[in-house]
Order: structure tokens, then C-alpha cells, then sequence
């Protein structure tokens, strides 16, 4: 995209992922209400630039587009040398973006259990979701974190689901980001050998469900190497968006409500945690 300068003056700047529409759309809106310049991104650059002169249309000057695919590194690459070009550091990241891993077989569902029943995982969907929902938000994390520790007070905020527990991953005081991947990778292959019933793994959304494992993981082993960073995973709630086909229940105002909670946090200290909306929960 053409490099002209930005100026959000003296606010704080956060990125919010997948944020063309859903819950991120609306995280972008509610940070953008309380003051915060905003880089929406969103891999479809013709539908995040609308959903970013929308934003502007509504009255909030303060925000961009950039495009971005967090599952590939040239992307990334461009987002962290925009940021730095015009910021010079990063207050904020929202990782929002995230794939089901399913294809859903009809139109007309109705209800979570619904969801399960009438979606089918192959491998390159399984794939595509660990790509996008671990390793994507993985490399862009790191990507960033040089912008972020020039900020006073950095926040990662990682938009998970209470979904994603995984008995492998509870012991948080040996977790290593290596055990993760490793984890990943076993499923995986499972995946690819038609495996994931014999040996133990959840047999309706799994990929979905390991991939927010593996985040919230991630979001432990990060917060400890990053100890001046706030670094925190959030489940936002059964939401009606597109993941799910609309059989949610709660609304996007009601779900961006926990991210962006977190992502203004004043209070120290609050790091490596796993919140249910808007309340302290635990990983378990």
C-alpha cells in the first residue's frame, strides 16, 4: 500500500486481526470509541478497507487498514516495517483472527451441538486451522514483540475459547513452547492417518479445539518470556458470527467486551492468564 504518513497524536495504537467484520470489526469499534488509534487488518484488502470506511464513516477518524495474512511471513513482514515506518511501536495486539477447520454441510443450523453435527474436517482443513489459529498468531507475535517493548504498557490480548483444554497441556509450570508444536505436530499427523478416535483426541471440531488449545498454552510460555508484556487469552463467549454459521448467542458488542477489557487494563501485574468474557477463569 502507498506509505503516507499517519498522525494518531499521542494515542496509544493497537492491531486488531481479522478484523473485517465479527467480533473483530467491533473490537476495532469499541477501542476506537475510547480513544485508541487502530490498524485494522484483515486478509481481504477490498473488505477490510470497507470495514475500516465504515468505522470512519461512523465518526472514528483514527483508524486504518492494512492487509494482512498471518500465515504468511511476507505479510508480516510488511504489517511490523508499516508499523514501525509510521509508529515507531505497538501498544496493542489483538489476535483475533481464526478458522473453524470444518466445512459445514448446511445452511440451516441451529445451535452449538448442531454445529458439531453438521461439519466435516479433512486434513487440509485441520491444517489450515493450526496454520491460522497457533502458528499464524505465533509468527505474528514474534514479529511484533520489538514494536510492543517500546511501548510504556504493552498488551497482547489472544482471542481463544473455552473449547480449547487439553489434559497434554495443563501442567503450566513445564509447558514449553516446544511441547506445544510438538503436541500440534502428533495431531496432526493423526489427522493424516485417520487416527484422531484411537488415540484420544476430540472427535467434533478438533482441530478447532486443539488450535485454541495450543493459544492458550502459548499464551502461558509467552507471558513468562515476555514478563513485561501482558499477555492474556480471552473467551469471548458463543457469539453469532460467520465461524459458527450465526448459531451463537451472544452479540459482537457483548463479545468484544472481554478483549477489550484487556486490552486497556490499567492494572499491573495481570499476565499469562485465561479469562471467560470479561472474568478471571482458569486454563483448566
Amino acid at each position: 500500500m502507498a506509505e503516507t504518513t499517519i498522525n494518531f497524536g499521542s494515542k496509544k495504537i493497537a492491531v486488531v486481526t481479522g478484523a473485517n467484520k465479527g467480533i473483530g470489526l467491533e473490537i476495532s469499534k469499541q477501542l476506537a470509541s475510547k480513544g485508541v488509534g487502530v490498524v485494522l487488518t484483515a486478509r481481504d484488502a477490498k473488505r477490510g478497507t470497507e470495514a475500516a470506511e465504515s468505522l470512519k464513516a461512523s465518526g472514528f477518524s483514527d483508524v486504518v487498514f492494512h492487509q494482512l495474512d498471518v500465515t504468511a511471513p511476507t505479510s508480516i513482514a510488511s504489517l511490523a516495517n508499516f508499523l514501525k515506518t509510521q509508529f515507531r511501536k505497538l501498544d496493542i495486539l489483538v489476535n483475533n483472527a481464526g478458522v473453524l477447520g470444518s466445512v459445514f454441510l448446511a445452511d440451516d443450523i441451529a445451535g452449538p451441538d448442531n454445529v458439531k453435527q453438521n461439519t466435516v474436517q479433512t486434513y487440509e482443513t485441520a491444517a489450515d486451522c493450526l496454520k491460522t489459529n497457533y502458528y499464524g498468531i505465533k509468527q505474528l507475535t514474534e514479529a511484533l514483540v520489538p514494536l510492543l517493548q517500546k511501548s510504556e504498557a504493552p498488551k497482547i490480548v489472544n482471542v481463544s475459547s473455552t473449547l480449547g483444554q487439553l489434559r497434554e497441556l495443563g501442567d503450566a509450570d513445564n509447558l514449553t513452547e516446544e511441547k506445544v508444536d510438538k503436541l500440534v505436530e502428533e495431531f496432526l499427523e493423526d489427522v493424516k492417518h485417520d487416527s484422531i478416535e484411537s488415540k484420544g483426541w476430540p472427535l467434533d471440531i478438533s482441530a478447532y479445539i486443539v488450535s485454541k488449545a495450543a493459544l492458550n498454552a502459548y499464551t502461558r510460555v509467552v507471558a513468562k518470556k515476555y514478563p513485561h508484556i501482558a499477555i492474556n487469552a480471552v473467551s469471548p463467549g458463543y457469539t453469532k458470527t460467520d465461524l459458527n454459521n450465526n448459531t451463537g448467542i451472544l452479540t459482537v458488542e457483548e463479545a468484544a467486551l472481554g478483549p477489550v477489557k484487556l486490552a486497556l487494563i490499567a492494572e499491573t501485574g495481570i499476565s499469562g492468564l485465561f479469562f471467560d468474557r470479561t472474568e478471571d477463569s482458569t486454563f483448566d
